[in-house]
């Protein structure tokens, strides 16, 4: 466990929830599946960006970037199962029926960390194929 990308983590973990209990009713306002759908691909690709960004920033070797992404998601991991539980306590400005949507987004975000961290660039060739 990377304890500097946990603390990361739940850096992003805190902001986030203060920004959904301030404004999420703006993000999470309706069931429309192409809205739900286009919010899940945007933070996919958003949360595999930020993962690997927090892992190079923290110098981690590549082999070391899941367990980076397992430590940057760990708060989420931990604390939306319950954000999720108690939605209309957590979260009063939403509709309580956006719970499932919510939860389905944090697997998405999960899933989208996970992903950059083991996904890989292709390598440079520093010129045409040599052939004997």
């Amino acid at each position: 466990m990377k304890s500097r990308l946990v603390w990361i983590g739940s850096f992003i973990w805190l902001a986030a929830t203060l920004l959904l209990r301030a404004d999420g009713q703006i993000i999470l306002r309706d069931g429309s599946w192409p809205r739900i759908l286009l919010l899940f691909a945007i933070s996919f690709a958003g949360v595999a960006v930020l993962v690997r960004r927090a892992c190079e920033g923290a110098r981690l070797r590549p082999e070391e970037w899941p367990a980076g992404a397992i430590s940057i998601l760990l708060p989420t991991l931990l604390l939306d199962p319950l954000s999720s539980a108690f939605f209309p306590a957590v979260f009063p400005n939403m509709a309580p029926e956006m719970a499932g949507v919510f939860g389905g987004w944090m697997i998405v975000c999960c899933a989208g960390g996970l992903v950059g961290a083991v996904i890989r660039r292709p390598r440079q060739v520093d010129g045409p194929p040599q052939s004997s």
